[in-house]
C-alpha cells in the first residue's frame, strides 16, 4: 500500500528527491518503484531535516518497533499519517511531541490502480492546512473521505478496507457457480471476472442508485428474478450474510485496536 501511494505522489508532481524511505528489505516490486525513481531505501533515515510529513505504511505488529526511530525525527510541525489497519491514533501520539498532529487512514487495495477510498480520522492538533494536505496526498491513490469521529474506523476497515476481498470472492463463487451449471473453466472465469468488473465500472460511471441498476437487470418473472429470490431470501440471503461479515469484521478490528 505504501508503495501504492508513492507511486501516485510521484505521477501527480512530488518531486522523489524530498522522499525519505526507511524500509531495510522493501519487496521486490517496492524496490524496483524505488529504483526506477532513484529512491534509496534505508534500513535508517539519518538527516538532520525535519520532515514535514511522515507516512506509517508498515504492518500493525511491527509499527512499535520500527515507528519510534522515525518519530525521533519529527519537528513540531510534523503531520504523521497512518495507514496500517487498527492502530490507535494515541498509539501514535504516545512516540510523538506532545501536540502532534497525526491522522489516521484506511485506503484499500484498489489504490495500486488509483481506484481506492480512503477514510480518514483526525486528533484535536490536526490543523486545517495539515487536513487538507492528507486529502491531496492521499487522493493520489483514490476518493477520500473523513468521519469524525475515531471509532467509526472499525466500521469502515470491515466495510472498504476488507470489502475488496468480499466482491473477489463473488468473482470466484461466480466462476465455481457458471461450472457446476455446465461452463467450462476457461469461460466460466471469463464471465464471472468480466461481469464483476464491468458492473464495478458501471456502478462507478452511475449516478443511479445500486437497487436501481439491479431493478434495471430484473424482469418480472424472469431468469434474473428468479435467482435473486435465493439472495434476497429474507433472513439468510446475501444482505443477511454480508452484515454478519461486516459486524465480524468491525469486532475483529476493535480487538485489534486494544
Amino acid at each position: 500500500m505504501g508503495g501504492a501511494l508513492l507511486e501516485g505522489l510521484i505521477a501527480r508532481g512530488l518531486d522523489p528527491r524530498r522522499v525519505r524511505v526507511q524500509d531495510p528489505a522493501p519487496p521486490a516490486e517496492v524496490a524496483a518503484l524505488l529504483a526506477r525513481h532513484g529512491i534509496a531505501a534505508q534500513p535508517s533515515i539519518e538527516t538532520s531535516e525535519a520532515p514535514g510529513v511522515i507516512i506509517a505504511a508498515v504492518k500493525p505488529q511491527v509499527m512499535d518497533a520500527v515507528f519510534p526511530p522515525v518519530a525521533r525525527l519529527a519537528g513540531p510541525g510534523a503531520l504523521t499519517i497512518s495507514i496500517a489497519a487498527g492502530r490507535t491514533l494515541a498509539s501514535f501520539e504516545a512516540h510523538l511531541p506532545a501536540g502532534a498532529a497525526v491522522v489516521r487512514a484506511m485506503p484499500n487495495t484498489p489504490a495500486a490502480i488509483g481506484r481506492g477510498i480512503t477514510v480518514c480520522a483526525a486528533n484535536g492538533h490536526v490543523t486545517p492546512a495539515q487536513k487538507q494536505l492528507c486529502g491531496e496526498l492521499m487522493a493520489a491513490v483514490g476518493e477520500v473521505a473523513w468521519v469524525d469521529d475515531e471509532a467509526a474506523m472499525d466500521a469502515v476497515t470491515a466495510v472498504s478496507g476488507s470489502g475488496p476481498a468480499y466482491v473477489f470472492l463473488l468473482a470466484e463463487c461466480l466462476e465455481k457457480a457458471a461450472i457446476a451449471a455446465g461452463l467450462a473453466p476457461d469461460l466460466a472465469k471469463r464471465l464471472a471476472r468480466a461481469t464483476v468488473s464491468g458492473s464495478g465500472e458501471l456502478l462507478h460511471r452511475s449516478d443511479a442508485e445500486a437497487s436501481t441498476l439491479r431493478q434495471n437487470v430484473t424482469s418480472p418473472g424472469g431468469t434474473t428474478a428468479a435467482a435473486l429470490a435465493v439472495l434476497m431470501a429474507k433472513g439468510e440471503g446475501l444482505e443477511e450474510l454480508l452484515k454478519k461479515a461486516v459486524l465480524a469484521g468491525e469486532g475483529r478490528s476493535r480487538e485489534l485496536a486494544k
